[in-house]
């Protein structure tokens, strides 16, 4: 197999492409390289054309864990299951670059796999895998109209870069990404903190620039491959067959067109209307006289867009009815319904502990998410019968949307504690339900007191484009504000953006044309952005700030900070100690490494009472301090006080009183509460504590104690002066021996027996 491979440097780094060496049997099979992240992508597709009314496109991403060094950490299953949502992700971004490539008309099913092979934490692998998609593509024997290139864009203050790093996505303001053609904007996905929208289109001009780059690229590296493409064309009807169908149509079709731009449920009629033109043929071309069918409406539809009437009547920038409402459900944490024309979305917010967030397992790493937003789209809402069961991929990437329009405006964990949960559910549907689920979002956060820096709206936006500007005499292209689902599925682009009053957080664009230029889109985010403004005042007329409390349904939570080296002291051995707290108020109370301690509870009561038993269990106790503390052992010379759990000092009977106390029993007894003060901690942590409150009462204690050392030593000196000549007292209580001791007979002498004088000295000393 001979090798093939280049390379372009683009935004500071080597991104090469190579094929030849994997995967002979495919199609068309890459390996790209961007850093250390390697993806490979294979395209292949059937022998034959399927008789599907649609072109048959799966897009298929893997992420290998042994493309980061890693091994799943489930103990029972070790192999990668079921894609998970950021895989999903990534193939709808992969799907929505490049399936507006392929020929309208091509049947055949076209699979394309991207496989990422390793991951150096810095490149994404997700905009390289886009790469290798369309490069796969490019070098194979499948129809494809030009290559399309994916750009990625980060801002970091003020400053716009190209394919920024992990690291610079994360810390920075923008996360743009763009899938453009030499000359046009095919795809966009983008997440950002509330830029404006000339910073979105100065970042959109410098992807288109450096897209081209790449282009060249994948380019040159086709040609040097070499593979000619398969001989396409595409099937159209004559003349004549469609003045039939037009005519079998009749005024059906316009009074058809109008219906379905009101209900959504029409769409039954559309299929009766066909099949019955369709019945008037021959049974070999009633496959073709159908797509003609669909054609001829499509057209009227935009025709009509384009005279300047939309076919419910509005005009091309008005948004249909709103309204919204909070508080729908009396026992869920926070709730909104928010509806625009027969759109209608109930999001409903659920609250929870740190313990509650979503841990992700990829290859670039561990890591959780306290903020999660996920999408349902049930049959009903649109009037069919479904299959109900896991979400599909549109219903991942709507919760994805939506989820990432609100992310810059949810309160950090230090503001607010709580996990987040909403759950946006799709009651009518007819024209961007993701827009509406950003919106209920926003009112269902609120409501449930979570403290949103901005209420953030959404919209979409359509477009129609004169594919025969000499046809009309008039405009060459409408943006349309809020698409109906008849313009999204007749219309050249679907242009979702969310946004605050300050910028826009969101944005996600996919185009069935290759016309959208940047006069299109400046045109587009202009009336997207009046739209926008009048949906919030909706929203802020329904609730304009969040909720002062959470519900008395949710948890309530509260953190607190501990001396890392005190969590073992908090957890105790085995867990004793925090089980004990745990079921002495009822609270659940967790603890991180960094010492941070999450406490919770549905009374708030409980949550304090909680904080309260760790603050006195982990309190770093100083001298002076006050404490309220329980008789827990009494001796002679004093009494053991509780001041705090499992903290014990002694109470002195010398501190005990500024009197003279005889008896500590007769003040204290075991059990009591009794006031003490921190009188001192000793060099080997042993706590001192002092029943008198007043500090100074210690000095004076000491300065007594100094003077009765001080009279002590002067007492025995004035008695050793004493006894000179006649034998000074000893050390041991006798007297000195002298030359005339031994004379008086010494000890048991006849004189002085030996315990006469011991029980004299020891009288004269104590006299």
């Amino acid at each position: 197999m001979k090798e093939f491979k280049e390379s372009i440097i683009v935004g500071g780094k080597t991104l090469t492409i190579s094929s030849g060496k994997f995967a002979a049997q495919a199609n068309g099979s890459v390996m790209v390289t961007l850093g250390d992240t390697v993806v490979f992508a294979a395209a292949t597709s059937s022998s034959f054309d399927t008789d599907r009314d649609y072109f048959p496109l799966t897009v298929d991403y893997m992420e290998r864990l042994y493309a980061g060094g890693r091994i799943k950490g489930s103990r029972w299953v070790k192999r990668e299951g079921r894609p998970t949502d950021e895989e999903i992700l990534t193939c709808r971004l992969i799907d929505r670059s490049i399936r507006p490539l392929f020929p309208e008309s091509y049947k055949k099913e076209v699979q394309v796999i991207a496989m990422v092979l390793s991951v150096d934490l810095v490149n994404r692998p997700d905009i390289v895998g886009c790469i290798a998609a369309s490069s796969a593509i490019c070098i194979s024997d499948i129809p494809f109209k030009e290559p399309v290139v994916t750009v990625s864009i980060g801002s970091k203050n003020g400053k716009l870069i190209v394919y920024p790093s992990v690291d610079e996505v994360a810390t920075g303001d923008l996360d743009l990404t763009v899938s453009v053609t030499k000359d046009s904007v095919v795809m966009i996905e983008a997440g950002a903190k509330e830029v404006s929208e000339a910073t979105i289109v100065e970042a959109i001009d410098l992807a288109q620039k450096e897209g081209k780059k790449v282009i060249k690229l994948v380019a040159k590296f086709a040609r040097k491959v070499g593979i000619k493409k398969q001989t396409f064309v595409d099937e159209n009807l004559d003349a004549g067959t469609k003045k039939r169908i037009e005519k079998l149509a009749g005024d059906k079709l316009d009074s058809l067109i109008v219906a379905m731009a009101t209900t959504e449920g029409s769409y039954g009629d559309y299929n009766e209307l066909k099949s019955a033109v369709a019945g008037e043929f021959e049974d070999e071309v009633k496959g073709r006289v159908a797509a003609g069918f669909d054609y001829l409406f499509k057209e009227k539809v935009r025709k009509m867009i384009l005279s300047g009437k939309r076919p419910d009547g509005r005009k091309h920038e008005a948004i249909r009815d709103l309204s919204a409402e909070v508080g729908i459900l009396p026992r869920t944490h926070g709730s909104g319904l928010f509806a625009r024309g027969q759109t209608q979305v109930l999001s409903v917010t659920t609250l929870g502990s740190h313990t509650f967030e979503q841990l992700l397992e990829s290859a670039e790493g561990d890591e959780s998410k306290r903020y999660m937003h996920h999408y349902s789209m049930p049959p009903y809402s649109t009037g069919e019968v479904g299959r109900i069961g896991s979400p599909n991929r549109r219903e991942i990437g709507h919760g994805a949307l939506a989820e990432r329009a609100l992310m810059p405006v949810i309160p950090s964990e230090e503001v607010f504690p709580y996990t987040i949960r909403v759950v946006s559910e799709v009651m009518s549907s007819n024209g961007s339900t993701s827009m509406a689920s950003v919106c209920g979002s926003t009112l269902s956060l609120m409501d449930a007191g979570v403290p949103l820096t901005n209420p953030v709206a959404g919209i979409a936006m359509g477009l129609v484009v004169d594919n025969d500007p000499t046809a009309l005499a008039g405009k060459k292209y409408a943006v349309l504000t809020d698409i109906a689902g008849l313009e999204d599925g007749n219309g050249d682009m679907d242009f979702k953006v969310a946004g605050t009053k300050k910028g826009i957080t969101a944005l996600q664009l996919d185009v069935k044309t290759l016309k959208l230029t940047r006069s299109i889109l400046e045109a587009a985010l202009k009336q997207a952005k009046e739209a926008r403004e009048e949906i919030m005042s909706v929203i802020v007329k329904t609730l304009s700030t969040p909720r002062e409390r959470v519900s008395q349904y949710a948890p309530k939570i509260r953190t607190t900070k501990i001396d890392p080296f005190k969590i073992g002291e908090l957890i105790g051995p085995g867990g004793k100690t925090i089980k004990g707290i745990i079921a002495k108020t009822g609270a659940d109370v967790d603890v991180e490494d960094d010492g941070t301690v999450y406490v919770s509870a549905i009374d708030e009561a409980a949550v304090s009472a909680a904080i309260d038993e760790i603050t006195k269990l982990t309190k770093e106790i100083l001298p002076n301090e006050i404490y309220e503390g329980e008789v827990k052992r009494v001796e002679n010379y004093g009494a053991f006080v509780e001041i705090l759990p499992k903290k014990e000092g002694l109470v002195h009977v010398s501190d005990m009183s500024q009197e003279f106390v005889k008896d500590v029993s007769s003040l204290v007894k075991l059990g009591d509460k009794v006031k003490v003060r921190v009188k001192e901690i000793d060099s080997l942590g042993r706590l001192n504590l002092s029943m008198v409150m007043d500090p100074a009462f210690d000095k004076q204690k000491e300065e007594r104690d100094r003077e009765r050392n001080r009279g002590g030593r002067d007492f025995g000196r004035d008695r050793r002066d004493q006894g000179r000549g006649r034998g000074s007292i000893s050390r041991f209580g006798g007297r000195r021996r002298d030359s005339n001791f031994r004379d008086r007979g010494g000890f048991g002498g006849p004189h002085f027996p030996a315990s006469s004088l011991m029980d004299q000295s020891s009288k004269d000393f104590r006299e």
